[in-house]
């Protein structure tokens, strides 16, 4: 379904840890969610306005009587992200989405799913989990946090996925990841949203990488282009620079590796 633009009216805006959890009543954006998607939000008042800023969506629920309300996890950084954040109940928002050509698409049978993800950009990730249990696949998440602050929804999480694995410092995530994937029988599906694509391409998840197929995906952006991927089987894909950086005689694993990084603010 094609994206809609809207004045978006913020339904309530909570502070957990360093996040602002911004869920937002956005007319026909949450009727058209799929797992993966974003949104572009104009940010500024009276005239005055900053490029838009690009969010995963964390959760589409109902909510005070509204059937599709969106939530947004917002860190406080830039400008634009410390304007959005110190919205109030009943301020309006300029909103297009949902974003992303390509969001998260399901597997058409159970099979087991590892996510990863750090900080503000596992967000997208606890929608994918809970769909993917509606599907009976068993799901693995890995959180990574530089520290509790940034740890995002620990408890929800354990709700949703059957195991969660806390990792920090700020890139143990990759290695958590790593140990699982090394595994006699290891996940047939992998999504990351890891937030720097250093930690991608270093060391052993380089290693491991030239033994699964790899889909990588550009940042969400306000212009709505590039962002979201499709998790796939492990098939052979069209060389990349990614997929470049890994020797082509390592014989591919039966797993797939779908990268999401996103667009800090």
């Amino acid at each position: 379904m094609s994206p809609v633009h809207v004045t978006a009216e913020v339904l309530a805006s909570k502070r957990i840890g360093a996040f602002q959890h911004v869920t937002l009543v956005a007319p026909g954006v949450g009727e058209r969610f799929r797992p993966g998607a974003f949104v572009a939000v104009s940010v500024g008042t009276g005239g005055y306005h900053l490029a838009r800023r690009a969010f995963w969506i964390h959760r589409v629920r109902p909510l005070g009587g509204y059937a599709a309300t969106v939530t947004l996890v917002v860190e406080p950084r830039g400008e634009g992200t410390r304007w959005l954040a110190t919205r109030q109940r009943g301020d309006r928002v300029e909103v297009t989405g949902p974003l992303g050509g390509r969001p998260f698409a399901l597997p058409k049978e159970p099979v087991p799913v590892l996510l990863v993800g750090e900080g503000y950009a596992a967000a997208p990730l606890f929608a994918l989990a809970e769909r993917l249990r509606e599907r009976d696949c068993p799901v693995n998440l890995v959180l990574g946090a530089p520290d509790e602050a940034h740890l995002l929804s620990a408890l929800e999480a354990r709700r949703t996925a059957r195991a969660v694995t806390i990792a920090s410092p700020l890139g143990a995530a990759v290695t958590v990841a790593c140990e699982m994937i090394s595994e006699p029988s290891p996940p047939a599906l992998i999504v990351s949203t890891l937030i720097s694509a250093a930690w991608i391409f270093s060391g052993e998840m380089t290693r491991l990488l030239g033994k699964a197929s790899l889909a990588a995906s550009s940042p969400p952006s306000a212009a709505g282009a590039g962002a979201g991927s499709a998790v796939q089987r492990a098939t052979p894909k069209p060389v990349t620079a990614a997929s470049a950086m890994a020797p082509a005689t390592v014989p591919r694993r039966r797993l797939s590796l779908v990268i999401i990084f996103y667009l800090r603010c």
